[in-house]
């Protein structure tokens, strides 16, 4: 599996192929889908750019995305959209139109109640395990680590140099994470290397504008769709050479 990662929490600031609005992010997906993605994760933005977990933004957004592709679509949870974790936990209970699933960072204040939140409502559960955090440490002792559709391992290292070894030893850390599937993900400068690891353990992995904003060889991507085509086959080239 090979997810797209829409925009994240980067914004206008950060060039004109980043998708913002719910017009533009269903035009992203569309291209990225046609392009070999086969999952959506994105971050909904209120009128103003930022992000949010807002009922009426995420219903929105999910509408006009699901009306154009037919794959999974997945949303954020992060504690920078809603801070206080029991507003966060209320925004989730509030939503109208629910994603197919939604990412929970377990190092952060009150993961567990929104993951439970989500787990009443029917939405699957990404794990969000950040490197460098104790998010491994909490999910290996969680009552719910049985429960969730994926576990999405964060490697936060953005050095090209040193992100592979920060994966592997993330990986260490979780240990079986009682076999739940591992979607396996870099960031900035270590988005590829860790791509590329991925392929080579055969785990789903995801590329897209919100991990880096760069092809490979250093160019400036211009769309999601470009990153996922070049994603499809620098992974399927690390599976090979595996």
């Amino acid at each position: 599996m090979v997810q797209v990662c829409l925009n994240g929490a980067r914004g206008s600031a950060d060039g004109w192929m980043v998708p913002v609005s719910p017009g533009a992010l269903a035009d992203a997906a569309v291209e990225a889908v046609a392009a070999g993605a086969t999952d959506v994760h994105l971050h909904p933005k209120s009128p103003c750019g930022q992000d949010t977990l807002s009922p009426r933004v995420l219903a929105v957004t999910l509408e006009a995305i699901r009306a154009r592709v037919p794959v999974p679509v997945g949303v954020t949870t992060g504690a920078w959209a809603e801070p206080d974790p029991a507003a966060r936990v209320e925004r989730v209970r509030g939503w109208t139109i629910l994603p197919d699933h939604a990412s929970v960072n377990w190092h952060e204040p009150g993961a567990e109640q929104v993951a439970a939140a989500l787990l009443d409502r029917g939405v699957g559960v990404e794990a969000g395990i950040w490197s460098g955090t104790e998010g491994a440490a909490r999910f290996a002792v969680s009552p719910l680590r049985a429960r969730v559709l994926r576990v999405l391992a964060e490697v936060t290292d953005p050095d090209a140099d040193t992100a592979e070894a920060s994966a592997r030893a993330l990986l260490s850390d979780l240990g079986d994470t009682h076999d739940r599937p591992v979607l396996l993900h870099g960031e900035d400068g270590g988005a590829w290397p860790v791509l590329r690891l991925a392929g080579r353990l055969g785990l789903a992995t995801r590329i897209g504008l919100e991990d880096t904003l760069l092809l490979p060889d250093g160019e400036r991507a211009l769309s999601n769709a470009q990153l996922v085509t070049e994603g499809l086959v620098q992974y399927g080239c690390a599976q090979r050479l595996s």
